[in-house]
């Protein structure tokens, strides 16, 4: 019998999942998601099918417990006969409590539910679907791994917000997001000999449709971009980034705009889509930029966001060693990329355009003093680790 562990990761309105065989070597043999979750229009999309070429097809995913069936039909046929080792979430946020993968147990799912208010958009999407698979296989091990675990390391004066104490007491600090891929980004750099990722200053920028920066030093994370949710820090795809939190009462005042709505518009109508008016795909801004001056203006300024949060990490680790670029634009940006190291040269940051364009890994010039690197994240791939290591403490 082999062993196979199912990755779940669960989004706003999708649901990406993978299967994995093997245990001290993981093979990717299927992966897959079910998007636009909620509407009558949900598809499954089979991304990287073992032995037999994609395909797509309607599903009815009117919540992510409902897409359960759809997500089973597609692996048993792969297990060869053989039952699931166990099942891996991803869990957006942890709240304070949780530096590990956890085992699901009735006390996780309530405090899990206790802390749903800390992030609505994903959190009771996630205890619906892990509930459902426990009514149906209560004795399946299932582990919840922690977007937030990563950045627990962060030292108290990183995580503290400038408001009234009496919030700290609930809960109300900086978290950080993105932590699954950045922990999968350590182990590649450890496994590539960079020596920076144990003994040194790193930055690492997971620049997708969700963006965030980290600050590393000697391996474990000392600032990050996001804070309480992961609608702060650098300007996304649809997400605002920072903002002035005045806007609040000015937006309720000038417009009536309740929290409700508040909330809505920075997460869902605001970043790359809100400044361009169309797209929140930087692959389409960057075709436009050209005789759209909306879409040149949100790709400058998603860059220039970048480049400043570059220049502050470096500020708070006291220099920098290595830069990583990962996630969507970071691995497939060539332009972006460049443009956000642009000017950095003083920090010892200077790009070799040839290799930029082509990139096999390694970006930096021989003379930068700063070794930068695109590196292909893997969520998936670290929570099935995670959820191996688990099954064997366990």
């Amino acid at each position: 019998m082999q062993d196979f562990i199912l990755v779940l990761n669960a989004g706003s309105s999708s649901l990406k999942f993978a299967l994995f065989r093997g245990k001290s070597e993981l093979i990717q043999i299927l992966a897959g998601a079910i998007e636009r979750i909620g509407q009558d229009n949900s598809e499954l999309i089979m991304k990287m099918p073992a032995k037999t070429s994609g395909h797509h097809r309607s599903v009815s995913a009117k919540d992510h417990a409902s897409c359960l069936d759809a997500v089973l039909g597609e692996i048993v046929p792969l297990l060869e006969g053989s039952e699931l080792t166990a099942i891996g979430h991803r869990i957006v946020h942890g709240g304070p409590r949780y530096l590990d993968p956890q085992f699901v147990t009735p006390t996780l799912l309530e405090e899990l539910g206790r802390l749903s208010p800390y992030d609505p958009d994903h959190l009771p999407g996630e205890i619906a679907l892990i509930e459902a698979i426990c009514n149906r296989h209560p004795k399946l091990p299932q582990v919840a791994c922690f977007d937030t675990a990563f950045h627990q390391t962060m030292p108290r004066i990183a995580k503290l917000l400038p408001i009234p104490r009496r919030f700290e007491a609930q809960g109300v600090q900086r978290y950080g997001f993105h932590g699954l891929s950045y922990a999968y980004l350590i182990e590649e750099l450890v496994r590539l000999d960079d020596p920076a990722a144990t003994k040194g200053r790193v930055i690492l920028a997971h620049l997708g449709n969700g963006a965030s920066m980290t600050a590393v030093r000697d391996g474990k994370s000392v600032d990050t971009s996001m804070g309480f949710t992961p609608a702060s820090g650098l300007v996304m795809g649809t997400r605002s980034g920072d903002l002035d939190p005045g806007l609040v009462s000015y937006l309720a005042h000038t417009e009536q705009m309740t929290p409700t709505q508040f909330q809505s518009m920075v997460n869902h109508e605001s970043g790359l889509l809100g400044i361009s008016e169309t797209s929140s795909d930087m692959r389409e801004l960057l075709e436009h930029e050209s005789e759209d001056v909306r879409a040149a203006e949100a790709v400058a300024l998603f860059c220039y966001q970048a480049k400043k949060w570059i220049g502050s990490f470096a500020a708070a680790l006291g220099g920098l060693d290595t830069l990583v670029f990962a996630g969507g634009i970071g691995e497939n940006s060539p332009v972006v990329r460049s443009r956000i190291c642009e000017g950095l040269s003083f920090l010892g940051i200077e790009v070799h355009e040839a290799s930029n364009a082509d990139p096999a890994g390694l970006i930096s010039t021989s003379a930068s003093r700063v070794c930068i690197r695109v590196i292909h994240t893997d969520e998936e791939l670290m929570i099935a680790r995670s959820v191996i290591r688990a099954v064997d403490l366990h």
